[in-house]
């Protein structure tokens, strides 16, 4: 059974860079890019690898083989774009960043991240679809919570 939260499968030949940042870009799925690409953007998609740029000074999310797409050419917000506060962590379960931050400060944990676990370990998340990142969200839930606990930062 495949599972959306397993390492990508993308081909990687060489890490490749955003050329607006120069930060490394993870390696995402032609799969992603086709559910989240708005309609024009989606008719300059390139053959070959693209990357997500997880800077979040950087306007560009996707890039690769003279490609480059940015927060507008996607349908939904971007987590490591976004301010913090009302960004959406998961985005298969519609779980927002303040809805982990109160959990954890009301209890100490997030029962959204528990609950999101659940859900995949069950093949019920689609985060190859749904996530800009094209992975698994509970990074993402995670540094949220340790912000919370104060330590890290989001």
């Amino acid at each position: 059974m495949d599972s959306c939260c397993a390492p990508n499968k993308v081909e990687q030949s060489v890490p490749s860079r955003c050329d607006e940042c120069g930060t490394t870009g993870r390696s995402v799925g032609r799969i992603t890019l086709k559910a989240l690409l708005r309609p024009r953007a989606l008719e300059g998609l390139t053959a070959g690898a693209h990357y997500f740029c997880g800077s979040r000074s950087c306007p560009v999310v996707y890039f690769g083989d003279g490609a480059v797409f940015r927060q507008e050419d996607v349908l939904v917000p971007v987590f490591q774009k976004g301010a913090e506060g009302l960004r959406t962590v998961c985005y298969c379960l519609d779980i927002s960043e303040d809805q982990v931050r109160g959990e954890v400060e009301a209890a100490g944990i997030s029962a959204s991240a528990d609950r999101i676990k659940r859900l995949v370990q069950s093949d019920r998340c689609a985060c190859e679809l749904r996530n800009p990142q094209g992975t698994c969200c509970l990074g993402n839930v995670a540094a949220v919570v340790r912000s919370v606990q104060g330590l890290g930062v989001t």
